[in-house]
């Protein structure tokens, strides 16, 4: 199951201060915001998304589950290079005593992340791997 993509992007730099409001060096609230916007303009509703300290975190409304986008730079030396990651990121999870496949409502977020950043024409070299190739 694909839980976490990766890709080149010089379109969402950093606010100004705010690689200093997570952790030194590390943002991702314009691709955020970025995200949350095109998710609404595909039909899925999102919540307020906020800051974690290791960057963004975009709650995706579900019903069986909840389901969320964390986002951010990552660490490069020409800091251009992104990560997403879908959270629950593994295919079964327990709910109240009994076990939920994960697996349809993840895909159908990573399938639509995948076409919102193909499409953008400043994002490069995307990729794709689960959980446990993390």
């Amino acid at each position: 199951m694909r839980t976490h993509v990766q890709f080149t992007s010089d379109a969402f730099p950093p606010y100004p201060g705010e690689d200093e409001q997570i952790n030194p060096g590390i943002w991702g609230k314009r691709l955020a915001e970025f995200l949350a916007s095109r998710l609404a303009e595909h039909g899925v509703a999102t919540s307020e998304f906020y800051m974690e300290d290791w960057g963004w975190e975009i709650p995706v409304e579900n019903e069986a589950f909840p389901i969320f986008i964390g986002c951010s730079n990552q660490l490069e030396p020409d800091g251009n290079v992104f990560h997403c990651l879908i959270n629950p990121s593994k295919p079964v999870m327990r709910r109240w005593f009994k076990k939920v496949s994960t697996v349809d409502d993840v895909e159908r977020v990573a399938a639509l992340l995948d076409v919102i950043l193909g499409a953008h024409p400043g994002i490069g070299e995307l990729r794709w791997w689960s959980d446990d190739e993390a």
